[in-house]
């Protein structure tokens, strides 16, 4: 089952002194580019998270986050009174006159360096186990997410796929008019020049020319790409690079088939078949 790289998940969890809020998103990529954005004090887990995201989602451009916002009435930032007290005398030092209130006097202090002080928080083992599972759950959601856009995409390819069969079909039931219609063409170009031919020399040419120009060999290539990459679509793993690669072989034989048509009607059905590729190309991208 494909999967496509665009996906969002979210999980929310609630502890006593702060909420916890994790975010994925990811979009199409070559390969995994990976941001991961989270607090200073959960930075010796961002490796385990990078491997974790890694191993579940494999590529894509993907942007992980953890937001942290304090619900509990104490704070971790206090204010350095000594040093704030110093600062105000330093001032008044300064000013040398009544007329700087105190309360002005603080709104500067409280501005200088080292005027607040903030305890760093250290990693809570327990609490992080509590994080790591709601990590495991917002990417649940993402693959979910992923699962979800990419049915919409194989429900296109299999009908834009089904489009192309029956345009083959058109190519192979015109290929017998295309053989008689270059024969007729020939012979009438041999017969404006009002020259005398060899009728045996004549064939000999006849056949070496519509050789090249068979497709024989495009069309039964043809069919068996596009009942592969319906089979590769069908498999258990999203694997759309593969995907893309059998795109690019069925576009060198629609392309190969064109070039050799020479039959305004074939053309026609070829021009189709490659409208109905360009749609796959736009979208396969987007596979995982």
């Amino acid at each position: 089952m494909i999967q496509s790289m665009t996906g969002y998940g979210k999980a929310v969890l609630q502890l006593p002194t702060k909420k916890v809020t994790i975010e994925i998103k990811s979009l199409n990529s070559k390969n995994l580019d990976l941001n991961v954005r989270i607090p200073s004090y959960y930075k010796e887990k961002e490796l385990a998270v990078r491997k974790k995201l890694a191993k579940a989602l494999v590529r894509g451009k993907v942007d992980f986050s953890i937001f942290v916002e304090m619900t509990a009435d104490e704070t971790s930032t206090s204010i350095n009174k000594g040093v704030v007290n110093e600062y105000m005398q330093q001032l008044r030092n300064v000013v040398q006159t009544g007329a700087s209130s105190d309360v002005e006097l603080l709104k500067m202090a409280i501005k200088m360096p080292d005027a607040l002080k903030t305890a760093r928080e250290e990693l809570d083992e327990n609490e992080w186990l509590l994080i790591d599972k709601n990590i495991d759950t917002a990417i649940v959601e993402i693959v979910q997410y992923r699962k979800d856009e990419a049915a919409s995409l194989e429900v296109d390819f299999k009908e834009r796929v089904a489009n192309i069969s029956r345009y083959l079909e058109e190519v192979k039931a015109l290929d017998g008019d295309r053989i008689e219609n270059v024969k007729t063409r020939l012979k009438k170009a041999i017969d404006d020049l009002k020259v005398d031919t060899d009728n045996n020399r004549f064939e000999q040419e006849l056949i070496y020319y519509l050789e090249k120009l068979d497709i024989n060999e495009e069309k039964v290539r043809l069919a068996n790409h596009l009942d592969y990459f319906l089979k590769t679509l069908a498999s258990e793993d999203s694997n759309g690079k593969k995907l893309g690669f059998i795109i690019q072989e069925i576009g060198r034989e629609i392309n190969t088939t064109g070039s050799k048509a020479n039959f305004a009607p074939m053309q026609k059905a070829v021009i189709q078949m490659k409208n109905e590729l360009e749609q796959i190309k736009e979208q396969i991208l987007n596979v995982l």
